[in-house]
């Protein structure tokens, strides 16, 4: 799994087991890989590069995941059946009918010489469907116990059962705006939440930001980085004079806004939370002080690492054939089983 905060690839090597109509999984090993600086650097350059040398990068970044891969398996001495791999979002335009995450399948599956499932995104936006979130059947099959999954990654999404149907979608920018915002700083991240606990909400800013018309959109929504850059940024950028932690706590207090609005109008009381931005504290303590939820974290590796769990999980439903595209999720015409194998 690799986030858009390009702060590395996730790995988490997981045990299912299906017994009695319910799934249960192990989370037995992970790892984080922070990227080298020649992957962060073609990871970004392939946001605006030519199609050829596009269709390099993606053979470049899929061979430097099947390493990392099959490192990793030589480390643990396992032996996985199965590699299920998201990729690196690129495009992600649903609304245009298309969505790219780079990182070639046929790469990994020859260097590791495991069976290999990618590109789980593309059938559901060919179905007229968002592509996202596809994490909801994981929340659904394996974390069923919680009223709702509250996830802070780059992007905020949440997900919920819903008169017998999953429910989910984005609701805000996170981390991708907040890294972004400390970046000039020479940080990586606003780690704790400090840089914005020290900062004062700049109400007018908030206020413009709280009334972007998406959010009073009550139909699905997906978020990605073309919307930040069309919609969020250009806000930001009209207020120049406003420090850097005055602009990380105003936004810092916008998304908290946007997340507790959200989770408020749900039914139930209890929140899984996990993605990195869980270590966000003032951001967390912002939204548990605002909600009528009760706000559960898990543990680290949980918190870390759901996202590739879940994406394991997707790859197993591919290759068992079972549906593993929610379209009460994505706004799809119908349920599908979303990837594309290459096996060796």
């Amino acid at each position: 799994m690799s986030g858009t905060s390009l702060d590395g690839l996730d790995l988490a090597y997981c045990v299912f087991n299906y017994v009695n109509n319910n799934w249960s999984y192990d989370l037995l090993n992970s790892r984080t890989i922070v990227y080298p600086k020649e992957i962060i650097a073609l990871l970004k350059e392939a946001y605006t590069c030519p199609g050829r040398r596009l269709t390099e990068i993606d053979a470049l970044y899929g061979r430097f995941i099947g390493e990392t891969v099959k490192q990793f398996i030589k480390e643990h001495k396992i032996t996985p059946n199965l590699i299920a791999s998201h990729g690196h979002t690129i495009f992600h335009e649903p609304e245009k009918g298309f969505t790219l995450q780079i990182g070639n399948g046929a790469q990994i599956a020859s260097v590791t010489g495991i069976e290999t499932v990618c590109n789980f995104r593309q059938l559901d936006v060919a179905l007229d469907g968002q592509g996202a979130p596809l994490v909801p059947i994981g929340d659904k099959f394996l974390f069923g116990d919680y009223d709702v999954c509250l996830n802070l990654g780059g992007f905020s999404n949440v997900s919920f059962d819903k008169d017998g149907k999953r429910i989910a979608f984005d609701i805000c920018a996170v981390n991708f705006v907040i890294n972004a915002l400390v970046k000039p700083l020479g940080l990586e991240m606003d780690k704790d939440g400090k840089l914005a606990e020290k900062g004062k909400v700049k109400h007018d800013l908030l206020e413009r930001l709280n009334n972007i018309e998406l959010y009073r959109n009550e139909t699905k929504k997906s978020l990605g980085q073309e919307w930040v850059e069309s919609t969020i940024f250009p806000i930001l950028e009209e207020y120049p004079n406003l420090t850097k932690t005055d602009l990380v706590c105003t936004y810092t207090e916008h998304a908290a806004v946007q997340i507790v609005k959200v989770l408020n109008q749900i039914d139930g009381t209890r929140v899984l939370l996990t993605g990195g931005g869980t270590f966000n504290k003032y951001l967390v303590g912002r939204i548990t002080a605002n909600t009528n939820k009760t706000i559960m974290i898990p543990d680290e590796e949980t918190v870390k690492f759901k996202e590739a769990l879940i994406f394991a999980f997707l790859g197993v439903l591919n290759i068992c054939n079972v549906e593993n595209t929610l379209s009460s999720v994505t706004g799809a015409k119908k349920d599908s089983i979303g990837g594309v194998k290459f096996k060796i």
